[in-house]
């Protein structure tokens, strides 16, 4: 049995155990169900990297000694930093497991939900058939149609879970600009400090110049602000799959929302983790 006939047994039949409940609408609440699982499967992988985090958080004021030591040999720079994540039991790319392990069941839903040679195509989600696309929706009563307003209330919850994942990570930057600027002034004071009490203002100065900056400088401090965002992306996607792809991203990005909202709730030691970076 291929990949795509064994998730079209699985969603019928948990369509048919939720058909008592929903009744036509059962195949578009099994997908949702699904999805729920997918994510609570991937959960120790999303703990795991949050853990990861607040090691690195922790590790920001070495992480940016490391880089001044270092600065000019780029090699000795690199073998530090590995050591020193390696060390702590933490990995730079740690987060990215939960997002990269999704596109394949993405894609499947994806390709299950485009093709032509099985029923669940005929299956709806309050009238609205999950094979179909929001143009195909607009063509059929427009905006305000049957169909439109299935697409409406998608699009709603998208947008609320986007809106909500911008705002909490500019709050987050700001909280861990705030961090690294505290860091900075701790550093500029103690090297000042160290300036009158050893051999001068020299020395005093260097320490100054040796503090971490408070974040990325130019395009890549632009691009950092400007990067929650892309949140809104999942928004434009949905708008362009079928609504059973639409069902899974929008379920999807709501559990993100709140897993990062259980495991982030109590920031780290400290939040400095900008300097590092």
């Amino acid at each position: 049995m291929s990949v795509f006939g064994a998730l079209s047994a699985l969603l019928s039949g948990l369509a048919g155990t939720l058909d008592p409940f929903f009744g036509a609408s059962a195949t578009g609440v099994a997908i949702i169900v699904f999805t729920l699982c997918v994510r609570l499967a991937l959960h120790p992988l999303a703990r795991a990297a949050a853990r990861g985090d607040r090691v690195r958080r922790d590790l920001a004021p070495q992480v940016a000694e490391i880089r001044r030591k270092h600065r000019h040999d780029p090699e000795r720079l690199r073998r530090a930093l590995t050591e020193t994540y390696a060390e702590a039991g933490a990995s730079p790319l740690a987060g990215c497991g939960p997002m990269v392990l999704q596109i394949p069941v993405f894609m499947v839903m994806y390709r299950l939900f485009t093709g032509h040679d099985h029923d669940l195509l005929t299956h709806t989600l309050l009238g609205a058939p999950l094979g179909g696309r929001w143009s195909d929706a607009l063509a059929d009563g427009g905006v305000f149609g049957a169909h439109g307003m299935v697409y409406a209330g998608l699009f709603a919850v998208i947008a609320g879970v986007a809106a909500y994942t911008f705002w909490r990570s500019r709050r987050m930057m700001a909280e861990r600009k705030a961090g690294a600027e505290a860091i900075r002034k701790a550093a500029t004071s103690k090297g000042a400090g160290s300036g009158k009490n050893g051999k001068g203002g020299k020395k005093g100065g260097k320490a100054q110049a040796a503090a971490p900056p408070p974040g990325l400088p130019g395009p890549a401090a632009g691009l950092t602000r400007w990067l929650p965002l892309l949140s809104f992306g999942t928004l434009v996607t949905a708008a362009i799959v079928p609504l059973a792809a639409g069902l899974y991203l929008a379920t999807t990005a709501a559990w993100t929302a709140a897993e990062r909202t259980l495991l982030y709730r109590r920031p780290g030691p400290r939040a400095e983790q900008g300097i590092a970076e």
